[in-house]
């Protein structure tokens, strides 16, 4: 019905920056939001930043002013700049989204949660 599929993630060293990219594709009938989630080794996965269809964002507070979350409509894409990254910014970064999905069913449009497969980044010297 709907994949998500992100790009960007690598290896960047300590203060650099990066921008990860995700872009939805599917039957698609509403996109209500997106968001940016991460898992450590070893940790729980989180929410790193939101943005909903209007523009309203969240930041996590380990993240804010640091980040930066963008969404392209006509590409239903989502975006996240990273700059001044640090060690413990390392994880594997999921994109989420809140999204009504046109069905071959009745009824014929109904809202999920989708993920993307994740995107690696490792920020070490």
């Amino acid at each position: 019905q709907v994949q998500l599929v992100e790009s960007g993630g690598g290896l960047v060293q300590p203060g650099g920056s990066l921008i990860l990219s995700c872009a939805a594709s599917g039957s698609i009938f509403h996109i209500y939001a997106m968001a940016w989630y991460r898992q450590a080794p070893g940790k729980q996965r989180e929410l790193v930043a939101a943005i909903t269809a209007g523009g309203d964002n969240t930041y996590a507070d380990f993240v804010k002013g640091r980040f930066t979350i963008s969404m392209e409509h006509a590409k239903n894409a989502v975006f996240l700049q990273m700059s001044s990254l640090k060690l413990e910014d390392t994880a594997v970064y999921y994109c989420h989204g809140d999204i009504a999905a046109r069905l071959d069913r009745l009824p014929p449009i109904g809202r999920d949660n989708y993920w993307g497969q994740g995107t690696q980044v490792t920020v070490s010297s």
